[in-house]
């Protein structure tokens, strides 16, 4: 274990360089390196977005790891206010399985519409109490999500130009969502 410690300490100083506090907190290593790969900048503090690009468009950022589970969390407290301000950002989402990117995605906040209904319907329907943590299947972002990176592609395919937003393109038509597919 000591002897990895100076490339941990490493990584950490490079993390540290783009405003990821610790790389073992809050998938900090993972959020890393998806910043790196698509150029964006980590927004201060715990709360609001998590991500800003050099023309100032923010970003919610979700990564999961599909050895774990096949779903992105959410949030603990979901409401209204919270589905309001992930409505008004796009989505960066990564898949990884331990530690290792294996895809990441692009989505408009147009392509999770379904859930953000969802969810607003559900907490209305229980008189207002906040959802704990919803989530969002891997299937449906791997179907209508913009790929970003494929780590079994060449090169892993094009990672943003720094002066350039991720590629987005118009919005794919999304089905609804299907809590029992899996993929």
């Amino acid at each position: 274990m000591f002897a990895l410690l100076p490339g941990i300490r490493e990584y950490q100083v490079l993390a540290s360089k783009h405003g990821v506090g610790d790389i073992f907190q809050d998938n900090g290593g993972k959020l890393l390196q998806v910043i790196l790969l698509t150029g964006l900048k980590i927004l201060p503090g715990r709360e609001g977005n998590d991500a800003v690009d050099a023309s100032g468009r923010e970003y919610e950022l979700k990564t999961v790891n599909i050895t774990l589970t096949r779903s992105f969390s959410t949030h603990h407290h979901l409401n209204p206010t919270i589905i309001n301000k992930y409505r008004s950002v796009d989505w960066i989402l990564g898949i990884y399985r331990g530690i290792e990117l294996q895809r990441l995605f692009a989505m408009p906040p147009a392509g999770l519409e379904p859930y953000f209904t969802k969810w607003e319907r559900k907490w209305h329907e229980s008189g207002g109490r906040d959802i704990n943590n919803p989530k969002i299947p891997v299937v449906y972002v791997e179907q209508n999500g913009t790929l970003l990176f494929d780590a079994d592609l060449p090169e892993g395919t094009l990672p943003p130009r720094p002066d350039e937003p991720p590629p987005w393109g118009p919005p794919k038509q999304t089905s609804e969502p299907d809590e029992g597919r899996r993929g």
